[in-house]
């Protein structure tokens, strides 16, 4: 396969790659319009009018995972 002396630096690169696209993905601009905001508004109002409000903010997939973990931690 591949020789052993490039099999670490291979490695250290594939990671690098692996948490530059993480990390961009964490970090993506909302890309929802308008009327998408408020739809997801008015599904999350029954849970709340503090998550329907988060609805409407420009937030990241970073910051959404975020709070469902939060959610699912804190009955």
């Amino acid at each position: 396969m591949i020789e052993e002396k490039y099999q670490k630096p291979l490695t250290v690169v594939l990671i690098i790659i692996v948490a530059v696209l993480a990390y961009g993905f964490l970090t993506m601009r909302d890309q929802r319009s308008t009327g998408q905001r408020i739809g997801d508004a008015i599904d999350a109002l029954p849970h709340g009018a503090d998550k329907a409000e988060q609805q409407l903010e420009d937030r990241t997939p970073g910051q959404k995972l975020g709070d469902k973990i939060k959610d699912n931690t804190n009955p």
